[in-house]
């Protein structure tokens, strides 16, 4: 097997998390670093125009075409959950939406035993990634950073509606639903600059790229970390389409931030994990964490559909000369359909009026998608607005499929397994149909289309929920953070995996339970902190 290089620190994956690690673990040139990413470099030009995500979307080359095992949650249906599989990872292709969860969130994973990791220990870092440009708290925000964070300038008016409406039911008005309070309604906040989406790639890879210290290899899927007893010195894989066999050595550490599903399916493939099923797939045993894999969460997205009328939807501007134009004015510079997120507006708000914390998350936009199919518009005007509870109970796993690295995992969330999710899931579609039924948005609908009018039962309700239901492309949690006493946590507080020496993890997969909102930056946080623990800074 040859050797490629050894270098002092290797970072697995190249997404949002490891473009941070790379860009701060190299930035002294003290030490060397190696980035190691399974797919290709970020050179589609769809993946810098924002709207081109739609042609992304089921491109393998770009992509891990990743389904979730079928359930009852989903009426016996596999689920797409498509990740990203480039330089930037999810950043270079997804939704964009910059949010960072409420400060309850972090608090309580401080709570449960990881001491640093309450929102006063971790604000810091979110503020460090951005360059927030627009009007901010420079409490809560930054404008140092590399990632920058502007407002919406596109305005439509069934965006408009949707919010006044949103405040006519009591959502409140909020200046920043990044700061403070998270509770409100507006346009999303995301990572555009100018014309073009500013992913981890674009701006901290871009950062730290001509740096002597930092090697990246892109089309390299890493197979297994390789141990010297209880200790990691590299990682082995597989190179470009002959699948030859190679290594890379670590002298210090290597650090995986592949994400909650390639994550612990790496750790599980090395003989990392529990070990009941390492001995059923026929993988020798090298360390017993029965949490790997476990813990797993998703956001769970149900979209409600109505017909529009009195207003042209995407449906209609995303077709023939109408799409010519919006094409014109983004390339002028000029507000366009090319810039907005699939999710143009926001609402936080709760499920149940004596809730204490905001309980849900919806996304609207003035345009509908063909049930199943991402970015195929409904021939109908259509305006969609999907929700999703931001901190569901029901849990589920990941296993390993075989021992053959190139198969998927099983990926199971077991969505709306918990019956306190299906309240939630029965509380947010009656406060749907309540929003679409109030003034002013109410003036733009014609007909509810999915779910029907007729459709006012809860298990009516419960059935359109599981039978178009789907993901919101958040996978956390299947290698948490947790103190000696949780039998389940994989990593320490310093993200060290539990009895393995020279490993640590930094993605979306350590996170304890899953935070209150879209899941990328977060993620961004954990890759900023972790690279202070990794190099003994202070935040």
């Amino acid at each position: 097997m040859k050797t490629i290089g050894e270098f002092d620190y290797v970072v697995v994956g190249a997404g949002a998390a490891g473009c941070v690690l790379a860009n701060r673990l190299s930035a002294r040139g003290q030490y060397t670093v190696c980035l190691i990413e399974a797919g290709p470099p970020d050179k589609n030009p769809f993946m810098h125009i924002p709207g081109g995500f739609i042609k992304l979307a089921y491109d393998t080359a770009y992509t891990w075409q990743f389904k979730t095992e079928p359930s009852d949650g989903t009426a016996g249906r596999a689920i797409p959950t498509t990740q990203g599989k480039t330089l930037g990872g999810s950043s270079s292709i997804n939704g964009f939406n910059y949010t960072r969860g409420q400060p309850a969130d972090y608090d309580y994973w401080a709570a449960l035993g990881n001491e640093g990791w309450g929102y006063s220990d971790v604000l810091p870092y979110f503020k460090r990634t951005e360059k927030r440009i627009g009007p901010s708290d420079p409490e809560y925000r930054g404008t140092e950073g590399l990632l920058p964070i502007t407002d919406c300038p596109w305005r439509h008016s069934l965006c408009d509606a949707f919010i006044d409406t949103a405040h006519q039911i009591g959502v409140p008005k909020t200046e920043d639903y990044n700061a403070a309070e998270q509770e409100g309604a507006g346009y999303y906040q995301r990572w555009i600059s100018g014309r073009f989406r500013k992913s981890a790639a674009q701006t901290f890879l871009k950062n730290a790229k001509g740096r002597k210290n930092l090697t990246v290899l892109t089309q390299i899927q890493v197979t297994k970390v390789i141990l010297d007893g209880d200790v990691v010195t590299g990682i082995q894989g597989l190179i470009g389409e002959k699948n030859e066999q190679v290594k890379v050595k670590a002298r210090k550490e290597v650090v995986l931030s592949a994400g909650a599903a390639n994550t612990p399916k790496l750790l599980m493939l090395s003989g990392i994990g529990p070990s009941d099923h390492l001995k059923e797939i026929g993988i020798p045993v090298n360390k017993d964490i029965p949490g790997v894999g476990e813990n797993l969460q998703d956001h769970h997205m149900i979209r409600y559909v109505c017909k529009v009328k009195g207003a042209r939807t995407l449906n209609e501007i995303a077709r023939g000369s109408s799409l010519l134009r919006e094409i014109f004015r983004w390339v002028i510079g000029k507000p366009s359909i090319l810039a907005i997120s699939p999710s143009v507006c926001y609402a936080f708000w709760k499920s149940n009026p004596d809730l204490e914390r905001v309980d849900l998350q919806f996304h609207f936009s003035p345009g509908s998608y063909k049930e199943g199919v991402a970015g195929l518009l409904d021939d109908f005007p259509g305006m969609t607005l999907g929700f999703y509870n931001l901190r569901p109970k029901s849990v589920g796993k990941l296993r390993l499929r075989s021992r053959d690295p190139k198969d998927q995992p099983i990926i199971q969330p077991n969505y709306m397994a918990h019956k306190d999710d299906q309240k939630v899931i029965l509380d947010a579609l009656r406060l749907v149909r309540r929003m679409f039924n109030t003034a002013p948005l109410s003036n733009f609908v014609e007909a509810e289309q999915y779910p029907p009018a007729s459709a006012t039962s809860d298990d009516d309700l419960l059935d359109f929920a599981r039978k178009r239901g789907g993901t919101a492309w958040h996978l956390v949690s299947t290698c948490r953070m947790g103190p000696e006493s949780d039998p389940l946590a994989v990593v320490d507080n310093q993200l060290r995996v539990r009895g393995v020496a020279n490993l640590r993890i930094a993605d979306a997969s350590v996170m304890p339970t899953m935070p209150s909102g879209n899941t990328q930056i977060p993620t961004m946080m954990i890759a900023e902190k972790a690279s202070d623990l990794i190099l003994g800074d202070a935040a």
